[in-house]
């Protein structure tokens, strides 16, 4: 377009010398041919420089840009018939930095909508209740709790009451199992306990499983005997999520009783708990869903969207041969591959979850800001 728009302008210049040609007056054709240079030359410029600005509004990123993945997409459902929904908004400036990440996690329920990791829990501890195991397996049946809980995030729960006369209670719900598991520590108690003596198979006297919080846990134990032996960070290899960060970290089968109340901010004098001022509750390892998805955001802050165009790496062969010719991974299973794309050792974005379906959010987020296009999504497993 450059050069056309110096072509015409060359062109008016010989028509103008042209006409002039016949005229004696050299000096005043000189003049009118350095005035036609010059104005040839501005013109240049101009247009270099409107070229240059339509360049950079075309490149601009700048904005906030929502994208979304929803339960049921990879069998057809529409987004506004979902009853789950993950929703990610990006915010971006000129040269594509992330300078504002949020994921929210949205169900469904009587025909509202919250966010699953509304961390909210109405927490309550009767301490004269003996905690009785629950039913587990394809007969599943709750068993009897010391807690009444009321939240919509179980995951890395835990809660804590020391009474007047120096009882205490403690749960926690355990990653793996999704169990809640709750133990009695009455008056008297050897607090100097290891923490890898004390069962978490149903055994009256250790920690009692009663509830379970959600039947989506990595081990589903048909029976509590498929426990005997192990402690709360040895349910599973995968327990060390409990002791790499959080209230836990550091703690592991050798620590006593004592400290693991401690973890959670009981205060002891002379090996005995003081009584607390009410239950106190909060979230392990790395914060329950509010926690996750905040090392999310935090992991997305400050990264360019040239260089991060996915959460989850699909080079990864496990992860990649899961993905089938329709862009839909975890449906079509073959040797080698798994369902669910989770780190819990080295996270993936920053969370211990699993992130295929975070992932597909993000990036349509991306399709939004024009990044990348529908057909590079990847969809996860909801």
């Amino acid at each position: 377009m450059k050069k056309l728009f110096t072509l015409l302008l060359v062109s008016v210049l010989v028509l103008s010398l042209t006409a002039c040609a016949g005229e004696d007056n050299s000096v005043e054709l000189q003049t009118q041919i350095d005035e036609l240079a010059a104005s040839v030359t501005q013109l240049e410029t101009d247009l270099q420089t409107a070229l240059d600005n339509l360049e950079t509004e075309q490149n601009d990123l700048s904005g906030t840009y929502v994208g979304y993945s929803w339960k049921g997409e990879a069998s057809g459902t529409l987004l506004e018939d979902a009853s789950q929904k993950i929703e990610t908004t990006l915010t971006l400036d000129a040269d594509g930095t992330i300078v504002d990440a949020e994921m929210l996690f949205w169900k469904l329920k009587d025909g509202s909508w919250y966010t699953r990791q509304d961390g909210t829990a109405h927490v309550s501890a009767d301490l004269s209740v003996t905690p009785i195991a629950a039913t587990p397996g394809s007969s599943y049946a709750k068993g009897t709790s010391m807690f009444t809980v009321d939240t919509h995030d179980f995951m890395s729960l835990y809660a804590v009451e020391v009474d007047e006369a120096g009882n205490a209670a403690f749960l926690f719900v355990d990653p793996i199992t999704r169990y809640q598991f709750e133990i009695l520590l009455p008056v008297g108690y050897d607090f100097t306990t290891q923490v890898s003596t004390v069962t978490v198979d149903g055994t009256p006297g250790g920690f009692i499983p009663t509830v379970r919080t959600s039947g989506s846990g990595l081990f589903k134990p048909a029976s509590w005997t498929e426990l005997v032996g192990m402690n709360m960070f040895s349910i599973s290899m995968f327990s060390h999520v409990m002791q790499d960060t959080g209230v836990f970290e550091g703690l592991n089968g050798d620590s006593t009783m004592q400290e693991l109340l401690e973890s959670v901010g009981v205060v002891f004098t002379e090996g005995v708990p003081t009584t607390t001022d009410g239950l106190d509750y909060g979230r392990h390892s790395n914060g329950g869903w509010q926690g996750n998805y905040e090392a999310i955001a935090a992991y997305l802050i400050g990264k360019n969207v040239s260089d991060i165009t996915t959460l989850v790496d699909w080079d990864v062969e496990r992860w990649n041969l899961a993905i089938n010719e329709n862009n839909i991974f975890g449906v079509d299973l073959v040797a080698g591959a798994t369902k669910t794309a989770q780190n819990s050792l080295d996270t993936i974005a920053g969370a211990t979850v699993r992130m295929s379906r975070e992932s597909t959010s993000f990036q349509r987020a991306l399709v939004a800001a024009g990044v990348i296009s529908e057909e590079d999504i990847i969809i996860g497993r909801f």
